[in-house]
């Protein structure tokens, strides 16, 4: 990356062409004044800014100091100095930091150069679109909402009921973070609101209502190379535990005798498991949403009479137990009373405790800003309650809910916390397993996350997808959501088989449970959730064929281990996903640029999930310059070309290269399906 810089003028150059161009009449910065308004609704939110100034930075003044290259920007040469910036050049790009920026200032927008052909991926975990070109993204965690296309009867409903309709933006996981077909990667180092906006043709603009601290511009030779620099930016996750590859987990959550049962069936149809997972071990509530938890982190014998027994019956068997916590407490249940009276939760600026509506019942907000807040979460919840209770994992939900007018312990603005929230909840976790030494035996799921959890959160999963087959809802959301976290590092995803939000009459049928226990064999993790309603929607144990179909996928999968196993071993040494778009190994096949429905697992296996309703065939394409087998039919395809393939239940549409040092037993996936 070569930087010029002459009088009033700044250039980064990339290849030799531009990147960042800055003249007195083509300024690349801009800073203002707003005023927003956010308002929280259960996870959703209402976000309005009224814009009280843009100004574009047109003079510039460069000097030389040993430590870098002083910016001082101004909109005139007689103006005081605006922003004040650092520019550092690196051995594969450049870092900006600011050092001044002028008071009352709160919003900064920054253009880079953009190509007519380019395509711009990343932004943390997007659902709905994995080439962000065209659209512009706002960047705050959030519910993404139920129902994420404005035109459909779910979404208006959701919005009119409860406020809660998405857009294709709104995501769990944000991050100010994308990266370009031309071969780097831009990160600003900010929890701020912010907008990347990639519609226009020859340039991209980045806007955030504050000041970044860095921006940072990283190239690399290779798309690989690239994620690798971008996984040690943000740091690397421990490698997942070897007993998830001894089959699927199974959600459960209808109490013991359930979870007991069910397991029996399991185990009776030949199905590989690897562990129950009882989202409901600290009890449930019922609300008119379906069946909440009750969010008191502590094991409730009512509803698991013997789990101290169970869980080490369950060991014995080779199968784990998880649970499930989140980083709230309800003021009904034990645990609040207890951290209300040490302090340790957010208060609402007069000196009362924050008091958040989760949806029919009440809860405190545990204040991670507060370090003895976080040593007692980690001491008491998750060693005590959890760890020493023999738990082996558990879904660490939530963390995006940090209202914005709460006050916290560090003095902070909640709205300048607000999407550090989840990376201080994955913390919090990760910690607690590590203080007990257990990272390689006990791992967690998350949903939330920003900048920085990749250091602590082990396993993403994509959320709460609609139990459909809907473009921005369903199954097909769950591959954009895993290509695109990954490019950000996180190596290791999964979802809930057949989806977890069913409502307004969206219900899961057979169909669409088989199709995605079929994706999910070609994942990190398998792991099946009986929905908010689990009474309303179709089960793997209400049909013996669906239970018979997710025996043969885990089958599958517990094949695929020895492949799968060195794959969690690269994500976890050079942050490489597990599941990659095609440029990464294919570089040169423009084609497979603009797939979002297909995905490679790993360099050698291709995997095209079917994501319609009613289709025994599918088209997929299949990257140049390899030869590809099918492994079910045996057939041997040309790459460069998409071919149609048939795709009955229990045969998904995957390819593995001939070449492959795996083909011996990629060959013998057909029988063991």
């Amino acid at each position: 990356m070569q930087v010029i810089h002459q009088d009033d003028r700044l250039s980064l150059r990339l290849g030799g062409d531009a990147l960042l161009d800055h003249a007195p009449g083509a300024p690349a910065f801009f800073v203002g004044r707003g005023r927003e308004r956010m308002e929280m609704y259960r996870g959703n939110f209402e976000i309005e800014d009224y814009l009280e100034s843009r100004e574009a930075l047109g003079h510039l003044m460069v000097s030389e100091t040993e430590a870098g290259l002083r910016l001082e920007l101004r909109r005139h040469a007689t103006d005081e100095v605006q922003l004040a910036m650092r520019l550092v050049v690196l051995e594969d790009g450049v870092r900006l930091e600011t050092l001044a920026v002028a008071e009352g200032i709160n919003r900064f927008w920054l253009r880079l150069a953009a190509q007519g052909a380019e395509r711009v991926w990343g932004c943390g975990e997007q659902m709905s679109y994995f080439d962000l070109r065209g659209r512009h993204f706002p960047l705050w965690t959030s519910e993404p909402g139920v129902g994420r296309d404005k035109s459909t009867y779910v979404t208006w409903q959701s919005d009119v009921v409860n406020r809660a309709g998405g857009d294709y933006y709104h995501t769990n996981y944000p991050q100010p973070t994308f990266v370009s077909s031309r071969r780097y990667f831009c990160h600003l180092e900010t929890s701020d609101y912010a907008d990347f906006d990639f519609r226009h043709g020859d340039f991209h603009e980045l806007q955030v209502w504050g000041i970044p601290s860095t921006l940072l511009l990283r190239e690399a030779p290779t798309f690989l190379e690239l994620v690798e620099k971008i996984s040690a930016t943000f740091g690397r996750q421990p490698p997942l535990p070897d007993w998830v590859h001894n089959g699927v987990i199974l959600g459960l959550k209808r109490g013991q005798a359930h979870a007991e049962a069910k397991l029996a069936e399991a185990l009776a149809n030949d199905m590989a498991v690897s562990a129950l997972w009882c989202e409901d071990w600290a009890g449930v509530r019922e609300t008119s949403f379906g069946t909440r938890l009750f969010w008191d982190w502590r094991w409730q014998p009512e509803r698991y009479p013997s789990l101290d027994r169970l869980i080490g019956e369950l060991r014995e068997q080779g199968v784990r137990f998880l649970g499930y916590v989140n980083p709230y407490l309800c003021v009904d249940g034990s645990l609040f009373p207890e951290a209300e009276a040490q302090g340790y939760l957010a208060t609402d600026g007069q000196g009362k405790t924050a008091i958040v509506d989760f949806g029919e019942f009440d809860c405190g907000v545990v204040d991670f800003t507060n370090e003895a807040a976080c040593r007692w979460f980690k001491e008491v919840i998750i060693r005590r309650n959890m760890l020493d209770f023999g738990l082996a994992g558990w879904m660490a939900d939530f963390g995006e809910y940090l209202p914005v007018d709460v006050t916290l312990h560090n003095g902070i603005s909640a709205k300048v916390e607000h999407n550090r929230w989840p990376v201080r909840w994955a913390r919090v976790n990760a910690e607690a397993i590590a203080e007990a030494g257990l990272t390689e035996e006990v791992t967690f799921f998350m949903r939330a996350g920003y900048s920085g959890v990749q250091a602590h959160c082990p396993l993403l999963w994509a959320g709460d997808q609609s139990v459909d087959f809907s473009r921005h809802d369903g199954l097909v959301t769950v591959i954009c959501a895993a290509l695109s976290s990954g490019l950000m590092g996180n190596a290791f995803h999964h979802s809930d088989i057949g989806g977890y939000t069913s409502l307004f009459g969206n219900t899961r049928d057979a169909e669409l449970f088989m199709r995605w226990a079929e994706m999910a064999a070609f994942t990190s993790v398998m792991r099946t959730h009986e929905s908010n309603r689990p009474t309303e929607n179709v089960q793997w144990f209400d049909d013996p064929r669906v239970a018979a179909h997710l025996a043969r996928m885990s089958r599958v999968y517990v094949h695929l281990a020895p492949y799968l196993k060195t794959l969690v071993a690269e994500g976890s040494e050079r942050g490489i996903p597990v599941q990659r778009p095609l440029f990464l190994h294919f570089e040169d096949d423009a084609e497979g640029y603009a797939i979002q429905d297909q995905y490679l697992l790993g360099p050698d296996l291709l995997v095209a999930p079917v994501h319609e309703a009613g289709r025994h065939d599918w088209s997929v394409y299949l990257p140049a310059g390899v030869e590809w087998v099918h492994p079910w039919s045996g057939e041997r395809h040309a790459g460069g070309r998409r071919v149609t393939v048939a795709a009955p239940c229990g045969e998904p549409p995957v390819f593995y290269r001939a070449d492959s040092p795996w083909a011996g037993l990629f060959a013998e996936l057909a029988g063991r399906a």
